[in-house]
């Protein structure tokens, strides 16, 4: 089997190198077939001659991993075995089960279901521990693996050992579908005059999503939209330009890519008449806001189309390509950066020129470029799209963190689904004193123990001073300092309560709800949200933001 991989190996790289002579210039040619000359050539001695067997499919996957690496995050190398995860991005569907899973201490617990999933529909829950997999113990499996298990073919089925908290082991079977991730969570009618669409993905069909929630909101007679942007990642740049075609006239260019090769360099217009050019719509944005989002949200604010608000952006400024390759692996390969409709493009880390430690350079802010709206506003090029009105990011308290880094919010909410078959609606649900005085009762024997910022600040100080001649008289104070910063952690607790409770409200509607849930629960806690409608629901300040210059 070694020798076979070994022959293929040589094989790919023999027809590679003499097909270099065509569509290269003679000395690129005579370098590329040169190192992978030497390539080959290495490979060959170290099969040969290394103490130990080698895997050859391992060794070469890590060896083209770690060149990629030199160039942009964006650019991988794709084996068969993840071919189907590709796919996923693009499509939003998978064959499987419905749950995401995580691994603590050893254990594979299901961290979310999907509402309407094969998982959902055999009784599985948050929190449940999946001990077997078609009778194999999933203890020393890597989470690639376990994932692996749970994916295959609409309708098959997996047998699955289930450890639920206060109950014994049970078994259950899971018929596996197509899973579908919406990408389009939810949308509906924040108050009688704004609409709302949350887009999560730029996956196949999200605009006919988008298209589609906003002729149903349409049938309400908004007088304005909140788009949802947060947390987007990107995907598909077609999907971005049908979207911004709802919004925008047939014929205007959005998006154009420019490339090193010729046959790359694309312009993208609108090709279709749009749903409404008038209504006066919000984006909402933030520092995971990327891609086909900041194409989306860019282009709106070129072309004066709609107020953003946020965080700014990702500074994601590439395209990607996925290419096939030998023996069924891929390559996704960025062969062009994008522009937006005023000339700008918005990458904010520069991976072709590296510093002295050779990491990737910032674009920095003497080197940014002006451009202008279409009424003529001036926005700039490099580090992300800028929000019209700018918001600080969501920063959680050092008990919060703890709290949900150490699952103690997960786990009570487990705790709560199986004592309790039902709660209000998502919007109706609160967190009653009554059930706070249960989650503080659920951590008395709990390890809440952490270091604060201050407190790592101050150990910092502390250090620096020990070796100073001062120390011994400022060791009064230091222990004074200590002390007042232990009593302060003792109240954290209390004094976080408002946005713990808002947390812990979060993860219990997951539990009943789901995503759709969750998005519900958020709506009107979320102050980007009443800045959003504040603002469309005063004209003349939504105006002057497009039209001032």
């Amino acid at each position: 089997m070694r020798k076979n991989s070994l022959s293929l190996l040589f094989l790919s790289l023999f027809l590679l190198i003499t097909s270099l002579s065509f569509g290269q210039g003679k000395a690129q040619a005579f370098e590329i077939s040169k190192n992978l000359d030497i390539y080959a050539t290495l490979f060959k001695e170290l099969n040969r001659n290394y103490v130990e067997e080698i895997n050859p499919g391992e060794l070469n996957t890590a060896a083209l991993n770690a060149m990629l690496e030199t160039l942009d995050p964006y650019t991988i190398y794709i084996p068969e075995s993840k071919v189907e995860d590709v796919r996923f991005m693009t499509t939003g569907e998978y064959g499987g089960i419905g749950v995401g899973m995580v691994k603590r201490d050893g254990k594979v617990i299901i961290l979310n279901i999907l509402s309407n999933s094969p998982a959902l529909n055999s009784g599985l829950l948050a929190g449940d521990e999946i001990l077997r997999v078609d009778a194999q113990d999933l203890s020393e499996n890597s989470d690639e693996e376990i994932s692996k298990l749970l994916k295959g073919q609409p309708g098959t089925s997996i047998k699955m050992s289930i450890k639920r908290l206060g109950t014994s082991i049970f078994d259950v079977e899971v018929v596996r579908k197509k899973i579908n991730i919406e990408a389009v969570p939810y949308y509906g009618m924040l108050d009688t005059n704004v609409a709302y669409i949350n887009l999560t993905s730029f996956t196949k069909k999200s605009a006919d999503n988008v298209k589609s929630a906003f002729n149903e909101l349409k049938k309400e007679n908004p007088k304005a939209l909140i788009f949802d942007l947060r947390d987007n990642g990107g995907g598909l740049m077609g999907e971005a330009v049908n979207i911004m075609n709802i919004f925008v006239e047939k014929d205007i260019e959005i998006v154009k890519t420019k490339s090193r090769l010729r046959d790359k360099n694309f312009i993208y217009n609108t090709r279709v008449s749009p749903v409404d050019v008038d209504i006066p719509i919000v984006f909402l944005v933030n520092r995971n806001s990327a891609s086909a989002s900041e194409i989306v949200c860019g282009s709106a604010q070129d072309l004066d189309r709609a107020v953003i608000i946020g965080e700014r952006t990702f500074g994601k400024g590439l395209v990607q390509n996925v290419i096939p390759l030998s023996f069924n692996a891929q390559m996704k390969v960025t062969i062009a950066k994008y522009y937006i409709p005023s000339g700008r493009c918005v990458q904010a880390i520069d991976y072709a020129h590296k510093d002295k430690e050779g990491n990737p350079i910032v674009v920095n802010d003497s080197l940014l470029e002006a451009f202008k709206t279409k009424n003529g506003r001036l926005v700039y090029d490099g580090r992300g799209i800028k929000p019209d009105i700018e918001m600080s990011p969501i920063e959680f308290s050092d008990i919060s963190n703890v709290l949900m880094e150490k699952y103690l919010v997960f786990d009570f909410a487990t705790q709560f689904r199986l004592e309790h078959d039902s709660i209000p609606p998502a919007d109706k649900f609160v967190i009653s004193e009554e059930i706070w005085d249960s989650f503080v009762a659920f951590l008395n024997d709990k390890d809440l123990s952490y270091e604060s910022e201050l407190e790592k600040s101050f150990k910092d100080f502390k250090e620096n001073i020990e070796a100073d001649s001062l120390h011994t008289e400022l060791a009064a104070i230091c222990s004074k300092i200590e002390n007042e910063l232990a009593k302060r952690k003792e109240n954290d607790l209390e004094a976080h309560k408002i946005e713990i409770k808002r947390i812990l409200r979060t993860d219990i509607v997951s539990r009943y709800y789901f995503t759709k849930g969750v998005i519900v629960t958020n709506l009107y806690q979320d102050k980007a949200i009443k800045k959003a409608i504040a603002l469309l629901n005063d004209p003349k300040a939504y105006h002057e933001i497009l039209h001032t210059k």
